[in-house]
């Protein structure tokens, strides 16, 4: 019998919950809830992100929601099916699912910036880190009315306390990477907020295709 912590006896399982947790992440809830709405195509409204944010810029507060939950929860789900074999496969899965959010191949792999889906990837392996996190997303949101800097915010906070507070080095490890990933999709914001241009949360914003050239389009978190 194959020893079952061996890479040779392990690597279908992880390639498996890789594969399984990206295809949960490339479900594109934005766009299939927006269009079934009746408001179209959320990549030709505001940023033209299909993230929570923009599917605000609908002014459906009840299409924003449910587009926040279905991309936070498609990366529970993925963590929690694939932990039914192992903390390891839990984590592959819960990355394969951010990586499915970010780079969807159904959309030429041109997705959301990540954060209700790191948000559920955390949810459903660490939830008392998620609690954080929401918090801080939360508490910078309410002071400061970017969906952006809130975002960058609790990720950036998110591997720090995991490694150094909790003692989870793995998780911290990983959430890193997944940190880094959130951030490098953010860049335009955060080119926004270094010069005062970004946009707050609420603020109604034109399709790009009516915008100005010189005219920042707003960010999503």
């Amino acid at each position: 019998m194959p020893d079952p912590i061996s890479w040779e006896f392990a690597w279908p399982y992880y390639l498996a919950a890789l594969a399984f947790g990206y295809l949960l992440g490339t479900i594109p809830f934005g766009l299939i809830l927006t269009k079934l709405g009746g408001h179209g195509d959320i990549r030709k409204i505001g940023s033209g992100n299909i993230g929570t944010t923009n599917v605000l810029r609908t002014g459906s507060k009840k299409l924003a929601a449910a587009t926040l939950l279905g991309d936070g929860l498609k990366g529970t789900v993925a963590v929690l099916i694939a932990a039914r074999f192992g903390p390891d496969t839990a984590l592959i899965a819960g990355f394969g699912a951010f990586l499915g959010h970010l780079f969807p191949v159904w959309l030429k792999f041109k997705g959301g910036k990540g954060v209700a889906t790191y948000l559920g990837i955390l949810l459903g392996l660490y939830w008392p880190m998620f609690l954080i996190a929401a918090l801080t997303w939360v508490g910078m949101a309410f002071v400061f009315r970017y969906s952006s800097l809130s975002a960058l915010t609790a990720s950036a906070v998110t591997p720090i306390i995991l490694y150094f507070g909790f003692s989870q080095y793995q998780l911290g490890e990983m959430f890193l990477v997944l940190t880094l990933l959130l951030w490098a999709k953010h860049h335009e914001n955060i080119g926004r907020l270094l010069k005062g241009q970004e946009s707050k949360i609420g603020k109604k914003s034109k399709p790009p295709a009516e915008a100005p050239a010189s005219e920042p389009s707003p960010g999503d978190g």
